[in-house]
């Protein structure tokens, strides 16, 4: 896996994200600690709100930056978008008030909806081998995964000599040093967009394409099994380890640290897979594994109050969903790249990172809101149940027989 970053582009690009990475998992617990600072027991309220703000810039925002800036150079854009993320970090120590911090969160999150989908259209195009191209993603979830566990340890060992504020210089550094390694890498000028086309249909255009090609039509149905394993995850653990199991916050740490060893392993263990089976069969390996985790789940909130039994299934459910959620989320570009042509990657992709995060839209309310409410059984069961629908879908709408790899692909158009 490791030869890929052989290619100079590629490793620049690599670069790009690892540091904008440990940047972002900075901002996350600074503005954790800004949050309380500001509204103390309400952080809470604040936090939900903020990550509202961010699913609403990514499903709505990226569309329409994507159709504007479509002759705008790819250096440019990637450039400008951290430029922005890092001067909007290094205003979030100075702010006095709680609308301050949504206005803020919300260009932030515009920018990285503009910075993200680009960014990832962009690497098609460099890593035109296709077994390249799948060792890169690999590369790339490692890098998500290790970015979750790791950037709250780096922020915990610079809180001991820094103050919280000073945390934002980071996440403003992490941006900064993303944007030298991009600006010093030739990238790909973009394919000039017919602008008789109006600006409407120019935003939908990714979007309608997905839904009119089998493949990617299995793929928004997968989203949806993706998000309803993620929302549990993100939003429950915390109850599912303190309350239900009595445990602590290093229990917590260690609760989503299962989770991200599950998606490594996965990662690491795509590029051999993918030479032995096809897209479809391992993609929908891990939909129909994602309904079993969330069951597992919801047998743990039955077993409370007796934690040893407990720990045992959430360090497997949680593997379960993270090893699920990878078996998805990585070869998930791959199909992206062989459905569609230089001229319209770019719309294709911010499609799916838009409607993706829309999945979140439904599946963190469901999470909390049912979580809180009615309990972590019922919550569980309902997300199993989305899931469930979700991998059934995906099932119907992917043929078998279709074909899902550029070299098929190429094959059929000519």
């Amino acid at each position: 896996m490791i030869e890929v970053l052989r290619n100079r582009r590629f490793r620049r690009l690599f670069t790009a994200q690892v540091v904008a990475l440990v940047g972002t998992g900075l901002l996350t617990v600074a503005l954790g600690l800004l949050a309380y600072d500001l509204a103390g027991s309400n952080a809470g309220a604040v936090l939900g709100t903020a990550l509202a703000i961010k699913m609403v810039a990514y499903v709505f925002v990226a569309p329409v930056i994507s159709a504007i800036t479509d002759r705008v150079p790819r250096r440019v854009l990637l450039v400008s978008a951290d430029a922005i993320r890092a001067a909007i970090a290094l205003t979030l120590p100075f702010v006095t008030h709680v609308w301050q911090i949504y206005v803020l969160i919300f260009v932030l999150q515009a920018a990285s909806a503009t910075f993200t989908p680009a960014f990832q259209a962009v690497i098609p195009s460099i890593l035109e081998n296709e077994d390249d191209y799948t060792r890169g993603l690999s590369l790339s979830r490692l890098a998500y995964d290790l970015e979750s566990l790791l950037s709250p340890v780096l922020a915990a060992a610079l809180l001991t000599v820094i103050s919280y504020n000073l945390l934002f210089v980071g996440t403003a550094a992490g941006f900064i040093a993303s944007a030298v390694a991009v600006v010093t890498t030739t990238l790909p000028r973009p394919v000039p967009t017919d602008r008789s086309v109006p600006l409407l249909e120019r935003i939908t255009r990714g979007a309608q394409f997905m839904t009119e090609r089998p493949v990617l039509r299995g793929l928004l149905a997968m989203n949806l099994a993706v998000g309803a394993a993620t929302a549990l995850v993100v939003v429950n653990t915390v109850v599912y380890v303190r309350d239900l199991l009595d445990g602590s916050a290093t229990g917590v740490a260690l609760a989503l640290g299962c989770y991200g060893s599950g998606s490594m392993i996965v990662a690491l263990s795509v590029p051999r897979l993918l030479t032995t089976i096809t897209d479809r069969t391992l993609m929908l390996a891990g939909a129909a594994v994602l309904p079993v985790g969330l069951l597992a789940a919801a047998a743990i909130a039955t077993l409370s109050p007796t934690p040893g039994p407990g720990w045992v299934m959430l360090t497997v459910a949680w593997v379960v969903l993270g090893a699920g959620t990878s078996m998805i989320n990585t070869p998930a570009a791959r199909l992206l790249r062989s459905q569609t042509t230089p001229d319209n990657r770019t719309a294709v992709f911010t499609a799916q990172f838009s409607l993706s995060h829309a999945c979140f839209l439904l599946t963190y309310p469901i999470a909390g809101w049912v979580g809180a409410g009615v309990g972590q059984f019922a919550a569980a069961i309902t997300l199993a149940a989305v899931a469930t629908l979700a991998a059934t879908t995906a099932a119907r709408v992917w043929p078998v027989d279709t074909s899902s790899t550029v070299e098929e692909v190429l094959a059929g158009r000519r």
